[in-house]
């Protein structure tokens, strides 16, 4: 075969790559496109690279950087009947690296729609709904700009804004970094404010970024660096008295040119600026003007100064900083209360499209939610239409609460959790890591939060921290380790009194202090203090890195977890238990009532209003059949406050009957509305509501 026809050709750019169908020469996004004339074959690299089904077989000088042809063919053949879910035309070579996930895609669409290409190890590739996040796990400083193109950016981590994982001060839009590590490759490729290297090349391509393995462009191009090795030989005086010109300089003499010793950018003849011919200190007018703080008149034909640069980009980042003050203040007038932010979440929910979801049996709430969220076409901003199967009534709104209120009840319940219940941490269980259900989890509370669910109640202080980093201040304690075998081994060393003591602890402790990597000598008694919050840290934190990422994408869902790191304070108590319990008071203060216009029909409303404030607090005392949250329970179909609170605002009006005996109290659950019927006397009232409230708890547990 002739070898000039197997050799790839890198420059043509009107043939179409034979995987994703498209003609673009994009280096830095699709990689260098390549043409083997022979076998009338084009790809991008990229697409090479991220296609499921071909590995490099072959040499690195073999083909296509090692991919066989016969390989690529069958790879163009294999997805040739697979439909990219982007354009929705065949083609689609890409699939997500999670198993249980079906999304497939050309490269270039898979840019377009959030996915993310690891250019490592396997490269693999994620979808939008599985690939990696950052977060800030400590208190970022909020970027006054890009740190590459220096315009605005929004100061919220996304696909498009990407962070330095070192010192979280250094921000980037995406194509800018991505443009970044094109230029300046693997030896060059740094970050722009703390110069880490290492940390920030391994973040960078975890979250996608391509970074070639050569040195950067500007060491490749030829004669790149030819104008450092020319002097600047041009006469800027106002009136020069060189009879040669301006650009004449002789080696020595009143006609030698002598550059600035500030900027080296303007010159002069020593004569046209009255120079001995000792003298070689001299300060163009732009740079004396600055460093005497007046305002120079340009000279035409100047080229600027590097001091007169600088000033200007003084100037530039000043604008910067303005704008970044208002958009600061304008990310301060969110709202600051967390059913204020749940309510913003919630208008990305339409009402005109539902994803039904069927609930088996009590015990399948779980299950069928799972069933819904593994869907390929599951999209968490249609309404949930959830239906029991031995429920014949089907009240969606009664069924929405109730599944939700279930939902969270038994996601605290799931194997990814540890610990007493209220105070929930994350425990690592590798089954959960590889069906991915961390993700899932956390998708299930954002979407419960979202739709009106029960707040989550069950976190620990600890997995809170972990997660949101508040408080910025926390350490984990003892507490947090629950009650179990390994906290008993550690308060042991934390309850020791002596080094006696202290070394038998450690010494029943060893296997959990070897794998925690804090297996040390320990000379004094003060030293288990420090010995203990490392072993704390490795327990709650470090070990938990890759469930806790997967455990916030998950939260990621509706937009809830950005919007929490905004306002951690606010959903501190959504998060955290204990959920506060119903009272009296916060009952009444639930309900709006609904008073008539007729005077004497009004003072028999006041009279029942009176009647439910003492029904209330004797619900609370225990001196009537039902509770406070039977009595919720009867007018909303919850038996708490949603985090997003009641819509619309619970309200009681009231009706009379003629015949006291059958006026029993009813309810519009959908409308959140209380109807109380207008009695003679406390008690015949109490008793009629105690009668319904109960009956409706009995139905609700048939």
């Amino acid at each position: 075969m002739n070898e000039e026809q197997t050799k790839p050709i890198h420059d043509d750019k009107d043939l179409i790559c034979s995987l994703c169908k498209r003609s673009d020469d994009i280096p830095e996004k699709y990689g260098e496109k390549i043409t083997l004339q022979q076998h009338n074959l084009t790809v991008h690299y990229f697409c090479l690279l991220m296609s499921s089904g071909i590995c490099q077989r072959g040499e690195e000088d073999e083909d296509i950087h090692g991919f066989l042809v016969d390989d690529i063919k069958k790879e163009i053949r294999r997805s040739s009947r697979l439909r990219c879910m982007s354009c929705k035309k065949v083609g689609a070579s890409v699939g997500c690296s999670i198993k249980s996930c079906r999304q497939m895609i050309h490269m270039p669409c898979g840019l377009e729609q959030g996915f993310i290409f690891q250019f490592t190890d396997l490269f693999p590739s994620f979808c939008k709904k599985h690939a990696p996040t950052q977060s800030c796990v400590s208190s970022p400083s909020l970027p006054l700009s890009c740190s590459v193109c220096l315009e605005p950016i929004e100061p919220i981590l996304s696909y498009s804004v990407l962070k330095c994982p070192a010192c979280h001060g250094s921000w980037f839009h995406r194509n800018c970094v991505q443009h970044y590590a094109h230029s300046a490759a693997m030896f060059f490729f740094k970050c722009t404010l703390c110069n880490n290297k290492d940390q920030f090349q391994q973040e960078m391509l975890r979250m996608g970024i391509y970074i070639p393995e050569r040195d950067a462009a500007w060491e490749l191009e030829e004669n790149a660096f030819e104008d450092l090795l020319q002097v600047y030989e041009h006469c800027d005086a106002v009136k020069c008295r060189s009879n040669r010109g301006r650009n004449y300089s002789s080696e020595s003499g009143v006609f030698e040119i002598v550059r600035c010793k500030l900027c080296g950018s303007r010159g002069t003849h020593r004569r046209c600026s009255n120079l001995r011919v000792y003298e070689s200190d001299w300060i163009c007018a732009d740079c004396k003007a600055a460093v005497e703080e007046k305002k120079s008149v340009p000279l035409p034909n100047h080229v600027e100064s590097p001091l007169a640069i600088r000033q200007e980009r003084k100037r530039l980042i000043k604008n910067i900083s303005d704008i970044h003050s208002s958009l600061i203040s304008k990310r301060q007038c969110v709202p600051a209360t967390s059913p204020e932010v749940l309510m913003d979440l919630a208008c990305q929910i339409s009402q005109q499209q539902s994803t039904e979801v069927l609930v088996e049996d009590d015990d399948g709430v779980m299950e069928a939610a799972l069933r819904v969220l593994r869907q390929s076409d599951f999209n968490p901003c249609c309404t949930l239409s959830v239906k029991f199967s031995k429920d014949k009534l089907n009240n969606n709104i009664r069924n929405q609460r109730c599944f939700l209120r279930r939902l969270v009840s038994k996601l605290q319940m799931s194997e990814i959790f540890e610990g007493p219940d209220g105070t929930k941490n994350l425990a690592l269980n590798s089954k959960a890591l590889r069906d991915d259900l961390y993700f899932e989890v956390g998708s299930l509370l954002a979407l419960s939060l979202v739709h009106g669910g029960p707040p989550v109640g069950f976190f620990s202080p600890a997995l809170y921290h972990s997660l949101f980093n508040y408080p910025t201040n926390y350490r984990p304690t003892l507490q947090d380790l629950g009650d179990t075998a390994f906290a008993y081994k550690i308060r042991q060393i934390a309850e020791a009194n002596s080094m006696k003591e202290l070394r038998k602890a450690m010494c029943s402790a060893s296997q959990y202090l070897e794998a925690a990597g804090c297996w040390r000598k320990i000379t004094k008694l003060s030293e288990k203090d420090i010995l203990v919050e490392d072993v704390l840290n490795f327990y709650l934190i470090i070990r938990l890195q890759l469930p806790l990422q997967r455990f916030r994408e998950g939260l990621r869902t509706l937009g809830l977890f950005e919007q929490v790191q905004m306002c951690t304070e606010a959903f501190h108590s959504v998060f955290c238990g204990p959920v506060e319990k119903l009272t009296a008071e916060s009952v009444m203060e639930l309900f709006t009532i609904r008073f008539s216009e007729e005077k004497e029909q009004h003072e028999k409303e006041n009279t029942t209003v009176n009647f439910w404030k003492k029904y209330l607090h004797e619900c609370e005392e225990g001196r009537c059949a039902a509770s406070l949250e039977d009595l919720l329970t009867f007018t909303t179909s919850t038996d708490m406050v949603p985090s997003i609170g009641f819509h619309p605002t619970p309200s009681i009006s009231f009706f009379s009957s003629t015949d006291s005996s059958c006026a029993f109290p009813q309810s519009h659950c959908d409308a959140n509305h209380l109807i109380l019927p207008i009695l003679p006397s406390y008690e015949l009232f109490k008793k009629h509501l105690d009668y319904t409230v109960c009956q409706f708890s009995v139905m609700q547990d048939v």
